[in-house]
């Protein structure tokens, strides 16, 4: 049913089914849809402004958009922008739900951008959550994994701030989680599909239940590892590459976040998604912190 493609680092490559997570877009907007249709997270008060529907037409975009990349191998410029045509419908939801337009950093204070949150700040988070996270990828169970470690930080601190919004969330990740633990498994591949719409899932829950600040902490790894690999390409024009040897993975620079871990360093697969799903967990635990000090202690 689904295409398949080899698994470059097992032996003998096995071929694997690809593109799943065209599965979780659907999961993921029938279980919004029926949020909308039970009355979930919808606002008459605001010209029945619905967070269920927004989010689940983010998340479609999102799929949309990671299937042209399986089928067409976008270029980068193009996968770099196109995710700022899904803003859209989270700046109508923003402007209408008088969503906060600040954001309050850790020793330096509020920062206050007013109409510029809507029409810069929005596309930003949108555009940068949705590559970096798909830039991190390319072993089992680390574009999947990952992204789950997030998000469920961000539903945590949405638990905390704004309780209504995480249920929109709980169906998405339970099936995203069955998903990550058969990728993890080798048995199957996400794909772009899958990537992009868990990077959308991300952006536009942060934007919706107004977490900000937890999905800016959380991102660090992923920002960190965008950056470097932008950052060589362009002063260097090499790209970030791995050997596989014996089952296991190493390089012979530091042009990422996992070249910098397997820099003269032979590590299996396993162990390499095991060392950046604790870097992810420990920034994320640190959102997390945080946001409840901010919450709960200091109000």
């Amino acid at each position: 049913m689904f295409p398949t493609v080899p698994d470059q680092h097992k032996n003998g490559t096995p071929l694997v089914p690809n593109g799943l997570g065209v599965l979780y877009v659907l999961f993921a907007i029938v279980y919004l849809f029926l949020l909308y249709f039970f009355g979930i997270g919808r606002s008459s008060a605001f010209g029945d402004i619905s967070a269920p529907l927004t989010l689940a037409v983010c998340i479609l975009f999102g799929g949309f958009m990671g299937l042209l990349d399986d089928w067409m191998d976008l270029k980068w410029r193009y996968k770099a922008f196109m995710p700022l045509i899904a803003a859209l419908p989270l700046i109508y939801f923003a402007k209408h739900m008088l969503v906060r337009t600040s954001i309050t950093l850790p020793f330096i204070g509020v920062l206050q951008f007013g109409e510029w949150y809507f029409y810069l700040i929005i596309p930003l988070i949108v555009m940068i959550v949705t590559n970096t996270i798909n830039m991190l990828g390319g072993f089992n169970g680390l574009e999947s994994v990952c992204p789950a470690i997030v998000l469920l930080g961000l539903m945590g601190i949405s638990a905390l701030a704004a309780p209504s919004y995480y249920l929109l969330m709980i169906g998405p990740i339970i099936f995203w989680l069955i998903l990550g633990a058969l990728n993890l498994r080798g048995k199957i591949f996400v794909g772009n599909s899958g990537s992009f719409a868990i990077g959308m899932t991300i952006a536009s829950f942060a934007i919706i239940a107004d977490v900000k600040l937890g999905l800016l902490i959380s991102l660090v790894p992923y920002i960190f590892n965008s950056s470097l690999i932008l950052l060589m390409v362009f002063f260097t024009r090499k790209k970030a590459l791995i050997t596989f040897k014996d089952n296991k993975l190493e390089s012979d620079h530091k042009r990422s976040l996992v070249t910098l871990i397997t820099y003269r360093r032979p590590l299996t697969e396993r162990q390499i998604v095991t060392i950046v799903s604790i870097i992810v967990a420990a920034f994320t635990l640190l959102a997390f912190i945080y946001s409840f000090i901010s919450i709960i202690i200091l109000g």
